[in-house]
């Protein structure tokens, strides 16, 4: 497997031709899941459920998604089918906090996304950029809805392409699609098991991002890169 420090440094010669990105925590929330981010949203409502009860309840709500929406599904109504799940598995009837959770989760993705839309956009003058994702099959709609889109020369989605992170063929399919080896490409995502797990696995170099608060756990590798928001990419990567 190459050094992924000396994949992911310019400076010593070895620039990787491109850069991949998980999406839902990296590009679109700081280093937070969707699960987390919810979970703080229902909290922040009032309603009184522990992590270990609202876990399950979460991910049955986010597994009914999969493979069951248009390709074409915007952004807006992904997340509030999802939140509509959630609701009905937590026994909420109260619409308007159904709404606000919703609507909530929306500003913060779209924010993320438009903080990161500069860097991605520097990144594409320079690197092929592209994401590779678990998500519900309309990965390319969402991403156009945040108009950030013609940025990635290739975009996977788990459920289009049959198989998910951290499994390497997912993996492989997007370097394929670039024409790029696994010793020429970094990969950029917040989850150990998934994102850095899955990089390794193909001979990928890989980037961690743990964010502003978080105590991270020792890195993937020996050497890599752990970073605590995108920006800092400017300095490892241009």
């Amino acid at each position: 497997m190459p050094d992924a420090r000396a994949a992911q440094d310019p400076r010593n010669g070895h620039r990787p031709a491109a850069i991949l990105f998980d999406f839902g925590g990296t590009l679109d929330g700081a280093a937070v899941t969707w699960k987390e981010r919810m979970f703080r949203l229902c909290r922040g409502e009032g309603v009184a459920v522990t992590p270990e009860q609202f876990d399950p309840l979460f991910y049955g709500a986010d597994d009914a998604l999969v493979g069951a929406i248009p390709a074409t599904l915007s952004l807006e109504e992904t997340v509030r089918r999802l939140v509509g799940r959630l609701a009905t598995a937590l026994g909420l009837s109260d619409m308007g906090l159904v709404d606000r959770i919703a609507t909530r989760f929306l500003d913060g993705s779209t924010h993320s996304v438009r903080d990161n839309a500069a860097l991605l956009s520097e990144l594409a003058g320079r690197y092929q950029l592209g994401i590779v994702s678990n998500f519900y099959g309309n990965l390319t709609a969402v991403c156009a809805d945040l108009g950030i889109r013609s940025l990635f020369r290739v975009i996977v989605d788990s459920e289009q392409v049959g198989c998910r992170k951290p499994d390497p063929r997912i993996f492989r399919h997007a370097l394929d699609e670039l024409g790029v080896k696994p010793g020429d490409a970094t990969f950029v995502g917040d989850s150990l098991a998934r994102d850095m797990a899955g990089a390794r696995g193909i001979g990928m170099a890989h980037i961690w991002l743990v964010g502003e608060a978080a105590v991270p756990a020792p890195p993937c590798c020996h050497g890599d890169r752990v970073i605590r928001s995108l920006g800092e990419l400017r300095e490892v990567l241009l």
